[in-house]
């Protein structure tokens, strides 16, 4: 195979000031170019290995300057074939109008060394009111080149029903130029690493045959690549998980003043002073889980090659978050028995007040009618099989921040290098119907693995136990949000 059937050059080229280095940035993973909000800030063509393999296989991806007068610049092509065209092209506009040079270079390059032209348009505007295209098009028809439009400046992410009616929208809009081989959506800022792929597939379909088997390695060589990133990241999730399955915390010692002031709180009768000895051990809690949050996602920021640090998260120290694994005295599940008049619904409603949270299987049907108060301080114990009174995250808390995670996860997968550092934002409404959908489900098996917190918790175990659900999850939530985009191949490959 020759050195240039082995070489595959990508040009991206875009109306002046769409987001072409942004875009590159962030395909990168490097701070190349140089992005400011002002039309030609790149001036020339530069040239970037996006991939490479072993075998000797390079996929270049050129950094144009943006296109300015289309309509000019179209009809001054067409006379660079003579002297005259060539010395205002190379020498006049250089020094007299830089801007309009350096959108020629843009041109050049695309007709000396592209093989598929990747064009951005700014997907904010409505395809008919976007004047730039028409002539731009044209230049690239002329130059016979394959292309595929790349929609940029999308916003937040979208439905797939929203993402694909648009490039359904600007796919009719080009759809008169032969040279467009695809309308595919990968915003700089905000496109998922799965998008990639289905580029890479794109990009093998428009290449000539000769270099399709260099396409096919570079594509397996990118998505190992992605893969590789992807795995750590669920390895990195798991292990919270697990850390905080396993967490917990030893309540201070009471006495009869602090066992009042509990029941007090219980009752929702307590004076207003220091916090109660299990709401100090759920604050500790709860601090350890928010700089595990922090650390985890600077992890997740490092494995995506994103810079920045992420800041404190706020957690809601909810009582309910929390399951409560005290070793009550007898007396004093007797005590609050006969203060709620022996109502057995009663004290447990005013324990899960107080945040107590018993296993479900103690508040139902004759197990509850038998014990009776002091018997359910006797079965909570026995059932746990606690040596000391404890606080930790109750399995529904731990349902909710796998969630939680996974959103985390979409948050950094998400985020372009062209927005700069990491900055926690918003994420879009529908990610979080979309995470319910692939976590609900799995609740059992979830209940099955926290089940393994009795006794002694062993986080690795745990871990081991979690990774399985947490990267299933994550698979199925990529599925839906970009259907097919997972297993994207190159076409040629087949693999």
């Amino acid at each position: 195979m020759s050195d240039d059937a082995r070489q595959v050059n990508l040009s991206l080229i875009s109306h002046t000031n769409v987001g072409k280095t942004t875009l590159a940035r962030t395909l990168l993973a490097s701070n190349v170019g140089e992005v400011r909000d002002a039309p030609h800030v790149t001036a020339l063509a530069e040239a970037h290995a996006m991939i490479e393999t072993p075998e000797g296989d390079l996929m270049r991806l050129w950094d144009t300057p943006g296109l300015g007068d289309s309509a000019r610049l179209a009809q001054r092509l067409k006379a660079s074939g003579n002297p005259i065209g060539w010395f205002l092209s190379e020498v006049w506009d250089r020094w007299r109008d830089r801007p309009f040079w350096s959108s020629q270079q843009a041109i050049r390059n695309v007709r000396d060394h592209a093989d598929v032209v990747l064009y951005l348009v700014n997907a904010a505007e409505d395809p008919a009111d976007a004047g730039y295209v028409g002539p731009e098009m044209q230049i690239l028809e002329w130059i016979g080149k394959p292309a595929i439009v790349l929609l940029n400046q999308v916003g937040e992410p979208r439905p797939p029903a929203v993402e694909q009616a648009e490039e359904a929208r600007w796919r009719a809009h080009v759809a008169r130029h032969t040279v467009v081989r695809d309308v595919l959506t990968l915003d700089a800022f905000a496109r998922c690493w799965v998008q990639e792929m289905v580029l890479l597939r794109a990009v093998g379909a428009a290449l000539p045959d000769a270099k399709r088997e260099a396409l096919s390695r570079l594509a397996a060589a990118w998505r190992a690549r992605r893969m590789t990133e992807f795995g750590a990241s669920m390895d990195a999730l798991a292990a919270q998980l697990a850390r905080a399955a396993c967490d917990r915390e030893p309540l201070d010692e009471q006495g009869v003043r602090g066992q009042l002031r509990e029941l007090g709180t219980a009752l929702g009768i307590a004076p207003a002073g220091a916090a109660t000895p299990k709401e100090r051990a759920m604050a500790r809690l709860a601090e350890r889980l928010d700089a595990d949050i922090r650390a985890t996602t600077n992890r997740l920021i490092e494995i995506h090659r994103l810079e920045g640090r992420a800041s404190a998260d706020v957690l809601a120290r909810l009582a309910g978050d929390f399951a409560l694994e005290e070793r009550l005295s007898e007396g004093k599940a007797a005590m609050l028995g006969g203060l709620v008049s022996g109502a057995l619904t009663g004290l447990a409603a005013d324990l899960a007040a107080g945040g107590l949270t018993f296993g479900a299987g103690l508040l139902t049907g004759g197990v509850l009618g038998a014990l009776g108060a002091a018997g359910l301080a006797r079965g909570y114990n026995l059932v746990r099989g606690t040596t000391e009174s404890a606080v930790r995250w109750s399995d529904e808390f731990l349902d909710a921040f796998l969630a939680s995670a996974l959103l985390r996860y979409l948050a950094v997968a998400h985020y372009g290098r062209g927005r700069g550092e990491w900055a926690r934002s918003e994420h879009p409404p529908f990610w979080k119907d979309e995470v319910a959908a692939v976590v609900n489900p799995r609740r059992a098996a979830l209940t099955a693995v926290w089940a393994g917190r009795s006794g002694e918790c062993d986080a690795a175990k745990l871990e081991a136990a979690l990774g399985g659900e947490v990267d299933g999850a994550a698979r199925e939530l990529l599925e839906r949000l970009y259907p097919g985009a997972l297993e994207a191949r190159s076409a040629s490959a087949g693999q």
